[in-house]
């Protein structure tokens, strides 16, 4: 039961984000532009970033939302998995590994990223840009996995409502649908 009232229809961070759509916007807003937003990355690689990190931060709303937004974009259900379960073995180029391996360090703790762990992304071919935005995502999901968890939102069990979730992510990204979300209500 979430500790503040939210509407019943939303769970997970989107009924925080209608709770206070003024701090949402700018939220939002970043969301987009690193997860959608032109990119060398795919977005299916900056998918798998916020899975990693929701992942390891436990946040079971976070990490299922992500892990089917990667498994849409990737269109396999198996990748996500295997990031989760071991990165290096997972089947990502050597500058996903390295990457994600930053990801996990910033989730850990920003000073937990390591001097070796860059290098080894720019050995990989990883750009600046890429790491910057890198350890962006992952700070900006370790925001969002505690908004969610320290808020107790609804974190429905049901693949279906995450894979119905990670359709609306991929094709209208992170910003408010315009018309809101009444046609989410249950008649």
């Amino acid at each position: 039961m979430p500790y503040i009232p939210v509407e019943e229809h939303l769970p997970g961070i989107t009924g925080l984000l209608e709770y206070r759509k003024d701090s949402a916007e700018p939220i939002r807003n970043l969301t987009q532009v690193l997860l959608r937003g032109p990119s060398t990355l795919t977005e299916g690689e900056r998918e798998l970033i916020a899975t990693i990190v929701s992942h390891n931060n436990n946040c079971r709303f976070c990490t299922s939302a992500h892990t089917a937004a990667a498994d849409l974009l990737y269109e396999d259900a198996s990748v996500a998995e295997q990031v989760k379960r071991d990165i290096e073995s997972a089947p990502v180029s050597e500058k996903m590994k390295a990457l994600l391996t930053i990801a996990k360090q910033v989730q850990q703790s920003g000073k937990n990223v390591t001097a070796q762990a860059v290098d080894r992304a720019k050995g990989a071919g990883a750009t600046d840009i890429e790491i910057h935005d890198t350890v962006l995502i992952a700070a900006l999901f370790c925001l969002y996995n505690r908004y969610v968890d320290g808020l107790a939102t609804v974190t429905p069990h049901a693949p279906e409502f995450y894979e119905g979730l990670a359709e609306r992510i991929v094709n209208h990204g992170y910003t408010r649908l315009p018309q809101g979300y009444d046609h989410l209500k249950k008649k």
